[in-house]
């Protein structure tokens, strides 16, 4: 996989997560650059539904073959949903982490928050 894949309508953060607007809440993975550079995934930690999350602090962990990787949270919410098929394959993050491979789902305290978060260009312009 030469090409990695980062698709314009998210918004990103500098520790690689991707947030995608859907409604009232935004959900959450990880982009592919995170995907490719953690390996293969063989374990995801992920926050309870509940959960209130501050913007910047830990709220899980992806675990690969190669190393244990934090989940931060992108913005302040409380986490609505989370994806309960990565418990059987947490593989979907590596085959799809932008579809199937979905993490979390919260419920911004501010909608303004998201918007703040950077673009493609502005995520792609740090990996270089």
């Amino acid at each position: 996989m030469s090409d990695l894949e980062y698709p314009a309508g998210l918004r990103y953060t500098a520790e690689h997560e991707w947030v995608r607007t859907e409604g009232d809440v935004v959900r959450i993975g990880i982009t592919s650059f995170a995907q490719e550079a953690l390996g293969d995934v063989v374990y995801v930690s992920l926050p309870a539904i509940g959960d209130a999350v501050t913007a910047g602090d830990t709220c899980g962990e992806v675990e690969s073959t190669k190393s244990v990787s934090d989940l931060y949270a992108p913005v302040t919410g409380e986490i609505t949903s989370v994806n309960p098929a990565l418990d059987a394959t947490p593989e979907l993050v590596n085959t799809d982490p932008y579809g199937e491979g979905w993490m979390y789902e919260l419920r911004p305290t501010d909608a303004a928050d998201v918007e703040a978060l950077l673009d493609v260009d502005g995520y792609t312009a740090q990996l270089s």
